[in-house]
């Protein structure tokens, strides 16, 4: 009887349909976070939706009876994660769309697999196999299709939004990993309610101080856009990636949100009038192919 009801749960079609939001919800959000670039500047934006939402989280968290407090052995672990994978992410994604098209962070962003692996060498001791070297040298073959494909002017007009980039890329990675050697002990809702929280204040906080935000200039599309970062993105596909983690395999839910860049890139092409041509779905080939090695890995 046990083993009918697991293979149930590996091929749960509501877990299915939760992924698929999940990720359609995370794609969408590159050319909406793009839009609001126009309006409202990177870091006081993502920051202050990412407070309100870490609220919201805590209060379904509360309704579904998880406890909030933090044991205090775990605080300075949680403090080091929350800023590296959900600040170092807000920042840094949000700033590399100043020179980025959102079609080229979305490519940008799905390589984090490909880091995980090769962090995990010298901080877990998990050996860089050939598979995982492999996944590493097509993801970078991605790219650089992606950054290197319009000329060398152009390329270095996009370099410090591909620094930024990658750099939120690697410090998601970095948590990541870090979460693997020293585990959060926590209720899933609540972790994300405190890691959002903790991870976005100090972004929001740099934000007001040197951005100096005016509400007066978001129209009725900005404030859609701002609502969408915090009930969809941090709220909704939050609470649906955990239901996804309940009914699927983690190895499943990973390659399943390989689904994000793809809709990042379609949804940037059809919303924003990005560019979707040979270059782009090569790059966004080889990356997705990095990506998958490294997980299969």
């Amino acid at each position: 009887m046990v083993r009918p009801q697991a293979g149930r749960a590996r091929l749960s079609p509501l877990g299915l349909a939760l992924l698929v939001i999940t990720s359609v919800g995370w794609g969408l959000n590159f050319p909406i976070m793009k839009h609001l670039l126009t309006e409202w500047p990177p870091l006081s934006s993502r920051g202050l939706c990412g407070i309100v939402g870490a609220v919201a989280l805590a209060l379904i968290a509360l309704a579904r009876r998880q406890k909030l407090g933090v044991p205090r052995q775990m605080w300075l672990r949680l403090l080091l994660v929350s800023l590296l994978t959900i600040g170092g992410w807000v920042a840094f994604m949000g700033l590399a769309l100043l020179w980025l098209a959102a079609s080229e962070a979305a490519v940008l962003g799905i390589s984090i697999p490909v880091w995980v692996a090769l962090l995990a060498w010298p901080i877990l001791g998990e050996k860089l196999s050939l598979l995982r070297a492999v996944s590493l040298a097509v993801a970078l073959a991605g790219i650089a299709v992606l950054i290197g494909g319009n000329g060398i002017d152009a390329s270095l007009a996009k370099l410090p939004g591909l620094l930024c980039a990658l750099a939120g890329a690697v410090c998601v990675a970095l948590g990541t990993v870090l979460t693997k050697h020293f585990p959060l002990a926590m209720p899933p809702l609540s972790l994300a309610a405190w890691q959002i929280g903790i991870g976005c204040l100090p972004i929001a906080v740099v934000g007001l101080l040197v951005e100096h935000p005016r509400l007066a200039a978001l129209s009725s599309l900005g404030w859609a856009s701002m609502a969408y970062m915090t009930l969809i993105q941090f709220c909704l596909c939050y609470v649906c990636w955990f239901a996804v983690l309940e009914r699927l395999p983690a190895a499943t839910a990973s390659i399943g949100t390989l689904l994000v860049p793809v809709v990042g890139v379609v949804a940037a092409a059809a919303m924003l009038q990005e560019p979707l041509g040979l270059r782009e779905v090569a790059a966004l080939v080889l990356t997705l192919g990095g990506v998958t090695v490294a997980l299969r890995s």
